[in-house]
């Protein structure tokens, strides 16, 4: 069962939000091509995945700075992390080889959605209050 946007994940700002649904469709491909072992379309996701969440941590980093969120080093803190557990998923994902059990696709489905959905969850949220004070489509540039 893919992962599913729903609005108590929405932080207030249209920019973050609209990364965090992107980042749910990558995982969602990642779990498919996990599902059906298609080993090229599971490196391609894995790649969009890392790619996309380095650009994202920035982004999101830089409306967090300029909204006048105070947390930021942390959040800093936390984006490296999640980086660095992206990566080891991936080396654990490329040392089984070709074929996974569905014990193994299962524990990488739950690792990775609960990668993105406790961030979002646990860390993005506090975020909220600070963000709600500028416009939805707020993304860091501050207009003079």
């Amino acid at each position: 069962m893919s992962l599913v946007w729903r609005d108590q994940l929405s932080v207030g700002n249209d920019v973050i939000d609209s990364d965090h649904r992107y980042l749910i469709e990558i995982i969602n491909r990642v779990e498919r091509s996990l599902g059906t072992q298609n080993q090229s379309e599971l490196s391609a996701a894995l790649d969009s995945l890392s790619q996309y969440s380095k650009v994202h941590f920035v982004r999101e980093e830089k409306i967090a700075r300029a909204a006048g969120y105070t947390q930021v080093p942390g959040l800093n803190k936390s984006h490296d992390t999640l980086l660095k557990q992206l990566d080891q998923v991936r080396r654990e994902i490329e040392e089984m080889g070709q074929e996974w059990s569905s014990t193994a696709v299962e524990h990488f489905t739950n690792l990775l959605r609960s990668w993105l959905v406790d961030h979002v969850i646990k860390e993005d949220l506090l975020m909220k209050p600070v963000l709600q004070r500028y416009y939805p489509d707020f993304d860091g540039e501050i207009q003079r």
